[in-house]
């Protein structure tokens, strides 16, 4: 019997706790790269994490930073107030679609487009999950959920809504970019944007915007598998991989994937 070998080192910054996540979520792999990334740019100690309402408000339990909990939608408001008042903190928040897309649309809209020196890490899995599975702004087509269980419908809920093409269509926006969970290719590029979204920052250029698609087995109603599955085939071709803006390159302001991920 061959002995167990570790694949990776967690950072010491997470918390070592069991999850309360369910199985296949998708949150654990984002909360582990948001840290991987703080620590690797030496930031766990002048971070200020403002969680949103959801199941994204959990991330104070497993990063070892400072957190402030915001009221619903909020998140970018009080990450403003927070970065005016201490200039010397880095700040970010964590979001979900229904908080950041449907509650809190005019205050990322107004953070970004300000450009206040904040970074957003935005998780997309179509659906509000800690409320019992109802339709949020991104749910797709057709997709079935507790408050649409005839599935989306155009006509009548109008269209998912993108929100890497809406931030990365703002003046002060520095950095947008959308990225994915569903493979280890895509986990990969994802902590790059999750890094370029918390430089931008740092340097004091801008806005900083990083969209997760992410996967909700429990309130999708399928197994982890599956999940993984219908990001790759259903997400992603309706949300487009790649960088929506980029101030700090040449022709950053279209949608355009890295060479190396082609």
């Amino acid at each position: 019997m061959s002995a167990e070998q570790i694949a990776f080192e967690a950072p010491e910054i997470m918390i070592d706790r069991p999850t309360h996540y369910c199985p296949g979520c998708h949150h654990g792999i984002a909360h582990r790269l948001v840290g991987e990334v703080l620590t690797e740019m030496g930031l766990v100690d002048e971070t200020l994490c403002v969680g949103s309402i959801g199941c994204s408000v959990f991330i104070y339990n497993y990063l070892n930073v400072d957190a402030v909990e915001a009221p619903h939608g909020r998140a970018p408001a009080v990450a403003t107030g927070l970065k005016r008042a201490r200039k010397d903190k880095f700040v970010f928040t964590y979001q979900g679609d229904g908080d950041l897309a449907s509650i809190g649309m005019a205050e990322i809209v107004h953070a970004a487009n300000r450009g206040e020196r904040i970074s957003v890490v935005f998780v997309n899995n179509t659906v509000y999950g800690m409320t019992g599975g109802q339709m949020a702004p991104t749910t797709l087509i057709g997709q079935k959920t507790t408050t649409c269980p005839g599935g989306r419908c155009a006509d009548r809920e109008g269209s998912p809504i993108r929100m890497s093409e809406i931030i990365g269509g703002l003046g002060g926006t520095a950095y947008c970019e959308r990225a994915s969970l569903d493979s280890v290719k895509n986990i990969r590029r994802a902590k790059k944007a999750i890094r370029k979204a918390f430089e931008v920052q740092q340097q004091g250029i801008g806005f900083g915007f990083v969209e997760l698609l992410s996967g909700c087995p429990t309130n999708w109603r399928m197994d982890a598998v599956a999940a993984n599955k219908r990001i790759t085939d259903e997400m992603i071709p309706y949300f487009p991989l790649g960088v929506y803006k980029d101030v700090t390159a040449e022709g950053g302001c279209e949608c355009s994937e890295s060479k190396e991920d082609k």
